[in-house]
């Protein structure tokens, strides 16, 4: 459960119930007005009690200034002052923040057990009567007008208390070489209905058994696959579409340059994909390598040196906004005032990196769940050696762009009619011309080799009905 941002949160526990700690997991110490710590800056400690009127009198001042400029304050005391509290509530009404109270339904078990292990616990008999008022304090809060009353149990301390759940084996489709197989799609002949080609492809593709739906990410359509005034739509946006068909594909991007986003508006992103797909999401991002769209759009284009730093530094910032909790992050490279990113993926997602240089090799490896490379080899086992020479855990996915024909002949024309100035020969042999069955044993190949996932593009791919060509590789 996402608490309002800002607002007034005001702790509701007995000592031992976990108060201090759910605060410091979800906000920022600047946003926490706690009264032990303030008996610490007036007396000679937090367990000061001859400092408590002074300690009281500063965290008054101190919730009335933060409230009134708006800001989230959280009140980290025992919140059973009805008085005390009351006030607090109408001071965020007077500035207009909602107005919280967190109840810490701790067992009295577990506090006292927790209470007895401080350094200075609280004496068993005062214990004993925060215990009794926590309950009868509790009952009075639906009665004072709370914008949200919300209750942590031990075992989930506050919104967003478990990490993401890690997808399972279970939940992924697979073939019978037990390969994920993506469609990537790269050219978008939608003509004048484009939702409806996407949408009729996307359930295609369902249909037929892929795992996933990829879309390539590109400001202007490259010319490796069409021509510069072909479409090539927003990829967020047209997944956000295909997230509304209700199918069961994952949904992402092979692959997001990290210089067309700040990576914290590509985690929002696909943290709200993910949320939509019910944990279907994953990421595809690379350090980016046409210089000609970002001049088009008036992106910066940085040296190779500096797009491979804000790679690396790119999935920490992301990996930190999709992890629970809302506190200031201070990582290796990237340091967050706060994570507050709302809403949470449902699940992990997987960032796959795409590139083949060795330090992009080196960032997929080390911080990334997945590789994407090329499928040909030998370059692919070269690749996948420098993967495992960094990670035995990593995953290899590849970039697969076959020609595929319902026979041999069928084959054959299409390498006339993509092969532009290529030699046939050439042509065919680069890009694997030949049958779905044909396909289908070369996957076998890339399995053996250590492939997890192929995501494969068409060239020639017209409509919906063209899909039927890889119908053998999703046995």
């Amino acid at each position: 459960m996402a608490l309002p941002d800002p607002a007034l949160v005001v702790l509701v526990g007995p000592s031992g119930s976990g108060k201090s700690t759910w605060a410091a997991v979800h906000h920022r110490d600047a946003e926490i007005v706690s009264s032990d710590a303030l008996r610490g800056v007036v007396g000679s400690g937090p367990h000061d009690l001859e400092a408590s009127d002074e300690a009281f009198a500063l965290l008054e001042t101190i919730v009335a200034a933060r409230v009134g400029r708006g800001l989230s304050t959280v009140v980290d005391t025992l919140g059973t002052d009805a008085e005390r509290r009351l006030r607090w509530l109408a001071t965020a009404r007077a500035a207009g923040l909602p107005a919280v109270a967190v109840v810490l339904d701790t067992p009295d078990a577990t506090c006292r057990t927790r209470n007895a292990a401080r350094d200075v616990p609280v004496p068993a008999p005062v214990l004993a009567a925060q215990l009794r008022r926590h309950a009868e304090h509790v009952a009075r809060l639906a009665d004072e007008g709370w914008d949200l009353v919300h209750t942590v149990t031990d075992d989930a301390p506050g919104p967003d208390p478990q990490p993401a759940p890690t997808r399972t084996p279970a939940d992924e489709r697979r073939t019978s070489q037990g390969l994920k197989v993506v469609l990537q799609l790269s050219r978008f002949p939608w003509g004048a209905d484009p939702l409806a080609w996407v949408a009729d492809v996307a359930r295609a593709a369902d249909a037929a058994g892929f795992s996933g739906l990829a879309l390539m990410d590109h400001l202007i359509q490259i010319p490796q696959v069409d021509r510069a005034w072909s479409p090539i739509p927003e990829p967020w946006v047209t997944l956000g579409a295909v997230a509304g068909l209700g199918t069961g594909l994952e949904l992402g991007t092979l692959v997001t340059p990290i210089t067309f986003r700040p990576p914290g508006v590509t985690a929002k992103a696909a943290a709200t994909l993910d949320a939509l797909t019910g944990g279907r999401s994953f990421l595809g991002v690379g350090a980016g390598w046409w210089d000609r769209e970002h001049a088009a759009f008036g992106l910066p284009f940085p040296q190779p040196r500096e797009r491979l730093d804000a790679l690396a530094a790119g999935i920490e910032t992301m990996r930190a906004l999709w992890a629970s909790g809302t506190k200031a992050y201070a990582g290796a490279r990237v340091s967050l005032p706060e994570t507050t990113c709302y809403p949470r993926p449902t699940s992990d997602i997987p960032v796959i990196v795409g590139g083949t240089g060795a330090r992009t090799l080196r960032i997929a490896a080390t911080l990334g769940d997945a590789a994407n490379v090329p499928s040909a080899q030998p370059a692919l086992g070269e690749h996948i050696a420098t993967l495992r020479r960094h990670s035995e855990t990593v995953r290899i996915t590849v970039l697969d762009l076959p020609t595929v024909g319902t026979d041999r002949d069928d084959a054959w024309a299409r390498v006339e009619r993509l092969r532009g100035r290529t030699a046939a020969a050439a042509y065919a042999a680069r890009t694997h011309a030949g049958t779905g069955v044909q396909q289908r044993d070369r996957y076998g190949a890339l399995a053996d080799a250590g492939v997890d996932t192929v995501f494969v593009a068409l060239a020639d791919l017209e409509s919906a009905d063209d899909l039927e060509r890889l119908a053998p590789v999703l046995v």
